[in-house]
C-alpha cells in the first residue's frame, strides 16, 4: 500500500506540472490549425506515463527496494522496458511525426483544408477536438485511436500500481499493437482524407448567410437547406456569402460545395445579432 501511495504522488508530481503548462499554454498538442493534436496529445500522454513508471521503480529500488541488488536481479524491474513499453511509446510517437509530414506536404500541395480554428469564449480547446475532425464532427478513426490508447494506459497503470516493486508490470508482448494498430489507422486516415471544404462558422444577416471556413475556390457554391445559391468568394480570409431567396425558410442545413467535393453539413447556423 505504501508503494502504491509512493506511486500515485510521483503521478501527481509528474503530470501535474504538465497540466498545469497545457492549461495555461495549450500550444505544446494543438496542430498550426489551432485545435488539439490527437498525435501529440496522445504521444505526450504515453511519455509522462512512461516518465513515471522509471521515476518511481527508481524511487522504490533507492527506498525500500534494497538499492542496487534491485535492479541487478533476475527478471529486473526493467525487463520488459524494450519489448513491450519502448514498442508502445514508439506507435504513438511515430503517428505524431508522420502525421505532421503528411499534413504538411498536403497543405503545400493543396490536397487539404485545415482552416484556423475558432477562438473559445474560455480561450482552451475542447477536449471534444481529439475525436472531431475539423468541421467538429466525431471522426471514428480519431475515436478508436483516443479510446483504446486510454484502455492501454489504464492497463499499464492499474496492474504497476498493483505490484509496484515488480518493475514495469510483465504485460503481453503484443499489447503493443493496442497502440500501434490504431496509430497506422490513423496515419492511414490523414493520407487519404480527401480535401473536402471545411465549414467553421456560419452567419445569417441581412437575408444573406456567410460562411467561413477553408478549402473554398472561387466556384464554390452555397447549398442551403439543399438548395444551391448564386455565391460570392472572399479569399482572406476565406467566405462564402450567398443572398437567400425572400421567400426561403430559415437555414437548416448549410453546405459547401467546391470542385465537386462537399463538406459536411453545417446545421441551424444562429441569425447574427
Amino acid at each position: 500500500m505504501a508503494s502504491a501511495l509512493l506511486a500515485l504522488a510521483l503521478l501527481a508530481a509528474v503530470a501535474g506540472p504538465v497540466g498545469w503548462r497545457l492549461r495555461r499554454r495549450p500550444a505544446l498538442v494543438t496542430g498550426r490549425d489551432g485545435r488539439l493534436s490527437t498525435s501529440t496529445a496522445l504521444a505526450l500522454a504515453w511519455t509522462v506515463i512512461l516518465v513515471w513508471l522509471l521515476l518511481t521503480i527508481l524511487a522504490h529500488g533507492l527506498t525500500t527496494g534494497g538499492g542496487t541488488r534491485y535492479f541487478t536481479g533476475e527478471p529486473g524491474p526493467l525487463s520488459s522496458l524494450t519489448t513491450v513499453y519502448l514498442p508502445l511509446l514508439g506507435g504513438p510517437y511515430v503517428a505524431l511525426i508522420a502525421a505532421k509530414a503528411v499534413v504538411g506536404i498536403r497543405l503545400e500541395n493543396g490536397t487539404l483544408a485545415k482552416p484556423a480554428a475558432r477562438p473559445t469564449e474560455s480561450g482552451r480547446r475542447p477536449l471534444r477536438e481529439l475525436i472531431a475532425n475539423d468541421s467538429g464532427r466525431t471522426d471514428l478513426v480519431d475515436l478508436q485511436y483516443v479510446a483504446l490508447s486510454v484502455v492501454t494506459m489504464l492497463y499499464v497503470v492499474l496492474f504497476f500500481l498493483s505490484d509496484v516493486g515488480g518493475g514495469l508490470p510483465d504485460l503481453p508482448g503484443e499489447i503493443w499493437a493496442l497502440t500501434g494498430a490504431p496509430a497506422g489507422a490513423y496515419l492511414v486516415n490523414k493520407m487519404a482524407t480527401r480535401p473536402n471544404p471545411v465549414i467553421t462558422a456560419v452567419a445569417v444577416a441581412d437575408g444573406a448567410v456567410v460562411v467561413r471556413g477553408g478549402g473554398f475556390t472561387p466556384d464554390a457554391r452555397v447549398e442551403v437547406n439543399g438548395e444551391l445559391l448564386p455565391t460570392q468568394y472572399e479569399a482572406a480570409p476565406q467566405t462564402l456569402t450567398a443572398a437567400l431567396p425572400s421567400d426561403a425558410p430559415s437555414p437548416s442545413t448549410v453546405v459547401v460545395v467546391a470542385r465537386g467535393l462537399r463538406s459536411d453539413p453545417y446545421t441551424n447556423p444562429a441569425p447574427a445579432a
